[in-house]
């Protein structure tokens, strides 16, 4: 299975998901394949990014991909950066920096008031050009300082709400984070398919 990513903590998050269904599945990255021009993410959704980076990954390979676009979803900042997550203080990507920006945006903005969630579309794409996405979301809050030292992008600053207690998701076990992710939900409904896929 060739996932269309370079990011090695999100490759090693998805390779751990889908062993759940598909025990030892072996998931290849973009630095494992041909190089290939990758697509620009220009689409307006979660969805439409991930199908764009499938379709490419499926042409340029031959392989059956998998592709994901996740982001943050602030609900004070109307939704935003959405789509942009990765990309919200510019150019080049920058987790730090991202982080300091969305801090500062959200300086004035009370405790109740910084309600959150990830979202994550995963788009499979067959060579027979047959196609499907799924979604997942994960609720949570926003706080006012960086906590821990796992996960990766806006981890740092995001608590969810559906766990006992108040770790971020950058202090959670990547076990307990992957039972209640965006990115976990989304893979989940997907590996069936997967699975069937490769049995056929």
């Amino acid at each position: 299975m060739f996932l269309a990513s370079r990011n090695a903590k999100k490759i090693e998050e998805m390779r751990r998901i889908l062993d759940e269904h598909l025990p030892g599945i072996e998931v290849l990255g973009l630095d494992d394949v041909a190089a290939y021009d990758e697509p620009v993410e220009d689409q307006p959704t979660f969805e439409g990014n991930a199908l764009l980076k499938a379709r490419a990954g499926v042409e340029a390979t031959g392989l059956p991909t998998l592709a994901d676009d996740s982001g943050l979803c602030v609900d004070a900042l109307n939704g935003m950066p959405g789509v942009l997550s990765a990309r919200w203080s510019g150019p080049p990507k920058d987790d730090a920096r991202n982080n300091r920006l969305l801090l500062d945006q959200l300086d004035d903005v009370p405790g109740h008031r910084r309600g959150a969630e990830f979202r994550c579309a995963v788009a499979l794409c067959l060579p027979d050009g047959a196609q499907q996405v799924t979604t997942g979301e994960m609720r949570g809050r926003i706080i006012r300082e960086l906590r821990g030292s796992g996960g990766f992008g806006y981890d740092v600053l995001f608590v969810p709400d559906d766990q006992d207690g108040e770790l971020t998701a950058a202090e959670m076990t990547a076990e307990a984070k992957d039972r209640i992710s965006h990115r976990g939900h989304s893979l989940r409904a997907i590996a069936p398919v997967v699975a069937d896929l490769l049995r056929s």
